[in-house]
């Protein structure tokens, strides 16, 4: 199969068909759907690696409060091969878990304008535990080592 280079928007009669960064597939463009072929579970307070948040899906089932603590922009961008523009989500999921998770950005890592100005929403880096306990972030890549991070949902 070629590989094409396009700038502008695509789409498709037949869907698209690839491997995205993130272990992501599904039919994006058409349902919204999007399934994580892999996740990575921290179950512990640690500093995630860069192939754990590269999933996409992160699952906690501690019984502790945990904090996971991203990596570093140069290390995250370097696993996504981010440049400037590239945006990634994050998903955390801890509706297994019995206390919060809270997310720690790190160096070259900065909360977005969004999140400073409404902490108790965009800036919400806490993810509660049981039913309600999901969670999504948005990673925007101001350059290929630098992101600015932002709770979405």
């Amino acid at each position: 199969m070629a590989s094409t280079t396009f700038s502008g928007p695509v789409t498709s009669n037949n869907g698209f068909v690839g491997n995205l960064t993130g272990n992501v597939t599904g039919n994006i463009a058409g349902t919204g759907r999007v399934t994580h072929a892999t996740t990575s579970a921290i179950n512990a307070t640690a500093t995630a690696t860069a192939a754990e948040v590269a999933t996409g899906y992160i699952t906690s089932t501690s019984a502790a409060a945990t904090a996971i603590t991203l990596p570093t922009g140069t290390l995250l961008g370097a696993a996504l091969s981010a440049a400037k523009g590239t945006i990634f989500d994050l998903y955390v999921d801890n509706t297994a878990g019995a206390n919060t998770v809270t997310i720690v950005v790190a160096v070259n890592g900065i909360l977005s304008t969004a999140a400073a100005d409404t902490p108790g929403s965009f800036g919400d880096l806490t993810v509660a535990s049981g039913v309600t306990g999901v969670a999504r972030f948005s990673i925007m890549f101001s350059s290929a080592t630098a992101y600015v991070f932002t709770r979405t949902a």
